[in-house]
C-alpha cells in the first residue's frame, strides 16, 4: 500500500489531470461535436472504453508484463526486443527511437497544456483576470524548472497525499452530478460509442483526436514501473485511479446533459462558486506534479539513450542519496524549459495546444505496440494466431487514434512531428558517427598481441605508479598509450587497459560488474559493465578491484584518456550535414573525466586530429 500511494503521486499525475481538458475539447474544441444527448453519451462511452481498453487492458494487464528485468519504458522495451530478435535490429531500433523522440515531444507539451488548463480556471472565477492566465502559467513553469536542480527527494513525499486528495476530489465532484442525473450511466454501454461513429462519420473519427487526451498518461504507467513494481501500479489504478476518473467524466457528462452551456468548461463548472478558487489551486498543484513526472521521465530516457549509445554524454547529477532513479540533467532541463515556454507563448490556451498534444502520445503508443509484437513472438513465444488477435487489436486502436490526430498536423500537430524528426536525426547521426570514429581509431591502432611482442623485444623506460587507459576495443591497444609511448617514450610500472561495457539490461549485479585478465604481470585488462539505468563510476570500480587482490593507491594512479579533435574529412562516410552535426555534438559532449567521475587532477589527456 505505501508503494501504491507513492505510485498515485508519481505515475498518475499526467492521466489524472486529463479531466481538466478532455471533455471540453471533445464537446466544444476545434472539432467539438456539440452538447446534444446522443453526442455527449457517445463521447463519454468512447472516453470510458478508451480508459478500459487502452490503459487497463493494454498497459496495466498486458504491456507491463513486458518488463526488462523490472524496468519499463520505450527504450527498455526496445532493448529487450532487440536482444530477442537481432535479425530485425534495424526495425526494432527505428521503432524505439521514434517512440522515444515522440516521448520528448510529450515531455514539452504536457507541462504546457497541464498548467495552462489549470490556471484557466481563473477565467471562470474572475473573467477580468483572463489576460493574466499566460503570464501566470509561465511563472509557474519557470519556478517548476528552476527547482529541478534540488531534486524531488524532499518534496516527493508530498506528491502521494496531494494526488490522493486530487483523485478524491474528482470522484466527489463527479458523484454529486451523477446523483442529480443518473441517466448518464447509460454511457457505459459501448453501443453508444458505435452509434456515435455511425451517426457522425468523419466528424466522429476526428473526435478521436480529442478522446485520446483521456489516456495521455498511459505510457507513464509503463515507463515508471521500475520505480515501484508492477503490482502497486496495478493496484493503484484498478482500486482508486480508474474509478475516480470514470466518476468525474460521468459527472461532467451529467452536468452537460442538464446544462449544455457548461460544455465550454465542464470540469470547473462542476464545482460550486465557493469552491472554485480552492479547486484552481489544487488543480495547479496536480498539474505541477504531472509535469514533474514527465520531466523526470525525460531525464531517465536521456540517461538510457546515453548508455545505449544514441546520445552524447551529458552532465548527470544525483539528487537523492537513497533513491537511485532520482537524477537531474541541467542541459535537458534548460532545453525543456525553453520549449515549454515557447509553446505557451505560441498557443496561449490549452484548447489550442490540444491540437499538438495527441500526435506525440499516439505515436509513442503505436511504437510500443509494434515492439510488443516482437516480445510476444520472440520472448513469450506466442503462436501467430493469438499474437495477431491481441496485438492486432491494440494496434488497430492505436492507429485509429494516430490517424485522427494526423488530421490536425496543420493545426499544431506538426510541432511534435518536427521535434521527433530532429531528435531521430541527431540520435542516428550520433550513433553512426561514433561507430565510424571507432573504426577510424581502430585503423590507427595496433593489436595488443603485436604490442606484447614488441614489448618483449624492446622494453621502454619504466616510471613508478599505475597508468589506467580507457579503451573501447578489447583487442587493440588504446591510442592514448600509443601517443604516450611515441611522445614521452615511457611506460608505467603497472598498466591497466580498462573497457566500459554498456549492456542491454537496466542494472548489472555487483558480482557481474568486473572482469579481469592478466596479459603479463605488469599489464592487466579490466572490464567494467553498466546497465542502461546506471551512471558509471570508474574510481569506484577501480577500488572494487580489491576483490581480485588488486589495490590501487589513488595518489599513485593516473588515468590516461584519448581526446579526438574531429575535423571534416575530404570524403566523409556520410553526408556533409550529418558530418557537421556529429562534430558539433562531439565538441559539446561532456568530457569523459566528468562523465566517468574521474578526479580531474589524476587525468592526462592525449589528443590527436581525426578526419571524419
Amino acid at each position: 500500500m505505501p508503494l501504491a500511494l507513492a505510485a498515485i503521486g508519481i505515475v498518475y499525475g499526467d492521466i489524472g489531470t486529463s479531466p481538466l481538458y478532455t471533455l471540453k475539447e471533445c464537446l466544444s474544441g476545434v472539432h467539438g461535436i456539440g452538447a446534444g444527448r446522443e453526442s455527449v453519451l457517445g463521447i463519454l462511452s468512447l472516453v470510458l472504453w478508451a480508459l478500459i481498453l487502452v490503459v487497463t487492458v493494454k498497459y496495466v494487464l498486458f504491456i507491463m508484463r513486458a518488463d526488462n528485468r523490472g524496468e519499463g519504458g520505450i527504450l527498455a522495451l526496445m532493448s529487450l526486443a532487440q536482444t530477442a530478435s537481432p535479425h530485425r535490429s534495424m526495425l526494432v531500433v527505428a521503432a524505439g527511437l521514434l517512440g522515444s523522440a515522440l516521448f520528448f515531444g510529450d515531455g514539452i507539451i504536457t507541462p504546457a497544456i497541464s498548467v495552462l488548463s489549470a490556471v484557466e480556471g481563473i477565467e471562470i472565477a474572475a473573467p477580468s483576470l483572463a489576460e493574466y492566465v499566460v503570464p501566470a502559467a509561465i511563472g509557474i513553469l519557470v519556478a517548476l524548472f528552476a527547482v529541478q536542480r534540488h531534486g524531488t527527494a524532499a518534496v516527493g513525499r508530498l506528491f502521494g497525499p496531494i494526488m490522493v486528495l486530487w483523485f478524491a476530489t474528482l470522484a466527489i465532484l463527479g458523484v454529486v452530478q451523477l446523483v442529480a442525473n443518473p441517466s448518464v450511466l447509460a454511457a457505459v454501454d459501448p453501443r453508444y460509442a458505435v452509434s456515435f461513429f455511425a451517426t457522425h462519420g468523419l466528424i466522429g473519427f476526428l473526435a478521436l483526436g480529442a478522446v485520446v487526451l483521456a489516456v495521455t498518461g498511459g505510457e507513464a504507467l509503463y515507463a515508471d514501473m521500475g520505480h515501484f513494481g508492477a503490482r502497486p501500479v496495478r493496484l493503484a489504478w484498478i482500486a482508486f485511479v480508474l474509478p475516480s476518473l470514470a466518476l468525474n467524466y460521468l459527472g461532467q457528462g451529467a452536468l452537460v446533459l442538464a446544462h449544455p452551456e457548461a460544455a465550454s468548461n465542464p470540469f470547473y463548472l462542476l464545482a460550486p462558486g465557493w469552491a472554485l478558487l480552492p479547486l484552481v489551486a489544487l488543480a495547479t498543484m496536480a498539474t505541477v506534479i504531472a509535469s514533474q513526472a514527465v520531466i523526470s521521465g525525460a531525464y531517465s530516457l536521456t540517461q538510457q539513450a546515453i548508455q545505449l549509445g544514441f546520445c552524447p554524454r551529458m552532465e548527470i547529477r544525483h539528487t537523492s542519496e537513497h533513491q537511485q532513479g532520482q537524477i537531474y540533467m541541467p542541459e535537458v532541463n534548460e532545453r525543456l524549459l525553453i520549449g515549454v515556454v515557447a509553446l505557451v507563448l505560441l498557443f496561449r490556451s490549452s484548447g489550442n495546444l490540444a491540437n499538438a498534444y495527441g500526435i506525440a502520445v499516439t505515436g509513442t503508443m503505436t511504437a510500443t505496440t509494434l515492439l510488443a509484437w516482437v516480445v510476444v513472438r520472440r520472448v513469450w513465444h506466442w503462436s501467430a494466431l493469438p499474437a495477431v488477435v491481441v496485438v492486432g487489436a491494440f494496434l488497430a486502436i492505436d492507429l485509429a487514434f494516430l490517424g485522427a490526430n494526423l488530421m490536425k498536423v496543420h493545426e499544431g500537430g506538426w510541432i511534435p512531428l518536427a521535434l521527433a524528426g530532429l531528435l531521430c536525426f541527431l540520435m542516428t547521426t550520433w550513433r553512426r558517427g561514433r561507430i565510424t570514429l571507432a573504426q577510424q581509431l581502430r585503423e590507427d591502432s595496433i593489436p595488443i598481441s603485436t604490442f606484447l611482442d614488441r614489448l618483449h623485444r624492446n622494453t621502454p623506460v619504466r616510471v613508478g605508479g599505475t597508468a589506467i587507459y580507457l579503451t573501447r576495443h578489447t583487442d587493440m591497444l588504446p591510442n592514448a598509450l600509443l601517443y604516450n609511448l611515441k611522445h614521452n617514450k615511457v611506460m608505467h610500472d603497472r598498466v591497466v587497459l580498462l573497457t566500459v561495457e554498456n549492456v542491454d539490461v537496466p542494472r548489472v549485479a555487483e558480482a557481474e560488474r568486473l572482469r579481469m585478465e592478466t596479459l603479463r604481470p605488469d599489464l592487466l585488462r579490466i572490464f567494467v559493465r553498466y546497465g542502461f539505468m546506471e551512471i558509471p563510476d570508474i574510481p569506484q570500480a577501480v577500488a572494487d578491484c580489491s576483490r581480485f587482490g588488486l589495490y590501487f593507491r589513488p595518489e599513485e594512479t593516473s588515468y590516461f584518456l584519448g581526446r579526438e579533435n574531429l575535423i571534416p574529412a575530404t570524403h566523409p562516410p556520410f553526408s556533409r550535414l550529418r558530418e557537421r552535426f556529429f562534430i558539433i555534438l562531439s565538441r559539446n559532449s561532456v568530457s569523459a573525466t566528468d562523465f566517468f567521475r574521474i578526479p580531474p587532477d589524476r587525468v592526462v589527456e592525449l589528443g590527436a586530429q581525426v578526419p571524419i
